[in-house]
């Protein structure tokens, strides 16, 4: 806002001069004997001028904002909606394991909650670290693994140059927890789930492959859509996303340019 006063006053500044000008150029022609009428009508032009172009500024900008905070609104709701699904099942699971296995629930217990507090605190900033991201996405899979007493395949192959990379903050959580919610939990045996992340200073490509029941098969869930219009708004022109269904393999590439 400082610097737009700041940029707006120099305009001022440069309109007074201007302005000035004219209206010596004016009173010069009137003196030799110029239109008057003609003179005054540019006059008054270029006073309307003055005070009509701040003005336009300030309303272009004014709707830039609100425009800008519409959408960082929609994005705080859209990561609002994000793993309630997985939440309660766990928790259900914790409750059934309580009375047998009270290592494995506390053990549980704390994963779940470090689950919790990086979803509600570290979940509403506007960007974390890479590496907060993958460890997340890491407990995500050992919480799935303690729940399971089937043999899932899981594997997460992570390939980043360097640290630091910024991201928005929970948008790979929806791809996998989509893999486990439609084919892991619904597939009695054989069932994977593969995970790669290659990242650069210019490009993060994360990619999944699940199998699933396609007999089960259902139209785009409230997930997918909620990621879509998520990354419309954080990475507009810099993000692309393919998702695939074929014979029972769903596969999904996120690419996302970094810089």
């Amino acid at each position: 806002m400082i610097s737009f006063i700041k940029k707006r006053g120099l305009l001022f500044i440069i309109l007074g001069y201007f302005t000035l000008f004219v209206m010596m150029v004016v009173s010069e022609g009137m003196e030799n004997g110029g239109d008057m009428e003609a003179f005054s009508a540019l006059g008054m032009f270029i006073f309307t001028l003055v005070v009509t172009i701040p003005w336009v500024i300030w309303k272009i900008r004014s709707l830039m904002q609100l425009k800008h905070e519409k959408a960082k609104t929609e994005l705080l709701h859209l990561k609002s909606q994000v793993n309630p699904h997985f939440f309660f099942n766990t928790l259900n699971n914790l409750y059934a394991l309580v009375g047998r296995d009270t290592d494995k629930a506390k053990e549980m217990i704390l994963k779940l909650s470090d689950m919790m507090r990086y979803s509600i605190y570290e979940g509403q900033k506007d960007w974390v670290t890479l590496e907060e991201e993958i460890e997340y996405l890491q407990n995500y899979i050992e919480l799935h693994k303690m729940r399971y007493h089937k043999e899932i395949d899981i594997s997460f192959n992570v390939d980043v140059q360097e640290e630091g990379y910024r991201i928005m903050p929970l948008l790979f959580i929806i791809l996998l927890e989509n893999a486990f919610k439609h084919g892991a939990e619904k597939l009695k045996e054989g069932a994977y789930v593969k995970l790669n992340m290659i990242a650069n200073k210019k490009l993060l490509n994360f990619s999944i492959e699940n199998n699933y029941d396609d007999s089960l098969d259902d139209e785009e869930g409230i997930g997918l859509k909620n990621l879509k219009r998520r990354l419309e708004l954080a990475y507009p022109k810099k993000h692309f996303l393919t998702t695939s269904k074929v014979d029972g393999i769903f596969k999904a590439q996120l690419s996302i340019k970094l810089t």
